[in-house]
């Protein structure tokens, strides 16, 4: 097998490009597409300063040594969860890349904020992925505005995407279909977010990652067995197999014809939200947002 573009030896085949590559121009292959995204969807601009969240996964540390190289002033945060075991695994992550590459990094620590996770998941007697999530959300927004950022880039990888999109249509969720996409302007109080990866599958990030050496944290969450979004991306790796490019065509077709639809439709409905009472996040859900109130549901049983 030759490589598409020098006819060395290749070792990387993709299908749903009809092509092969070497590691130097794979690694070649993968820029460009990060760059065909940001440009495509006028993410954002070496002019402005971008916050890079860090799970210690393959996707955004890939990302974030990515805009690096490409010459974007990138800054990562990692969100420590306190989660025994599995946190200080992947900070440790996270502060060795850092460290490796000379990138910026700022860590929020969950249990100085009064939020360890363990203690949430106690309270919640629940799956506690849904307000592990919004805790996340919570921080990283929070600190892209306090900090002056312009935009808040995930990981989020084209597999991701799909998943969701999967998701969201199978319910026919308006709210979220509205909004999905590669960037999302910043208004009532959210940063601006970016996913520059929306490109590139989860098996184009892998190979990225493990040419360019990136050590990661590679350890399912010990809280989030079987998660439907699993099962989600397995369909659609199917349908991948049987059908290269089609995930990329899915998801370019909903950003051109489905997500205006659904757009005009929310801005007709509109939705309220408030600033929290108590941290002056924006809020759909009475005075105090989510976050606040699980706070207080830790304190009052403490």
């Amino acid at each position: 097998m030759k490589c598409k573009i020098c006819k060395a030896e290749a070792i990387v085949a993709l299908r749903s490009h009809n092509a092969a590559f070497c590691p130097q121009c794979y690694k070649e292959f993968f820029s460009r597409q990060v760059a065909r995204g940001i440009e495509s969807q006028k993410l954002f601009t070496r002019d402005e300063r971008v916050l890079v969240a860090l799970s210690g996964g393959k996707d955004s540390l890939a990302l974030m040594l990515e805009l690096s190289l490409q010459g974007y002033n990138v800054t990562g945060l990692h969100i420590d969860l306190a989660i025994p075991v599995s946190s200080a695994a992947a900070r440790g992550v996270v502060e060795r890349f850092c460290a490796k590459h000379d990138l910026k990094l700022m860590v929020k620590e969950m249990a100085a904020e009064g939020l360890p996770i363990p203690a949430v998941k106690d309270r919640l007697n629940r799956p506690v992925c849904s307000a592990c999530g919004k805790i996340k959300r919570h921080f990283f927004n929070k600190v892209a505005l306090d900090e002056g950022f312009d935009a808040l880039a995930t990981g989020h990888n084209l597999d991701d995407e799909v998943a969701r999109l999967f998701s969201n249509t199978l319910r026919w969720d308006t709210a979220y279909l509205s909004d999905q996409g590669p960037g999302l302007d910043s208004e009532h109080g959210f940063s601006r977010k970016v996913k520059p990866l929306w490109r590139l599958s989860e098996f184009e990030t892998a190979n990225y990652a493990f040419l360019m050496g990136i050590e990661n944290h590679y350890a399912p969450c010990p809280y989030s067995p079987g998660a439907s979004f699993t099962v989600l991306k397995g369909l659609m790796q199917n349908l991948e197999a049987a059908m290269p490019g089609r995930k990329l065509d899915f998801y370019q077709g909903f950003l051109a014809r489905g997500r205006p639809v659904f757009a005009r439709r929310e801005a007709e409905e509109g939705v309220q939200l408030a600033p929290c009472t108590l941290c002056g996040y924006p809020t759909s859900s009475g005075e105090s947002c989510g976050v606040c109130r699980i706070r207080a549901a830790l304190l009052n049983e403490g």
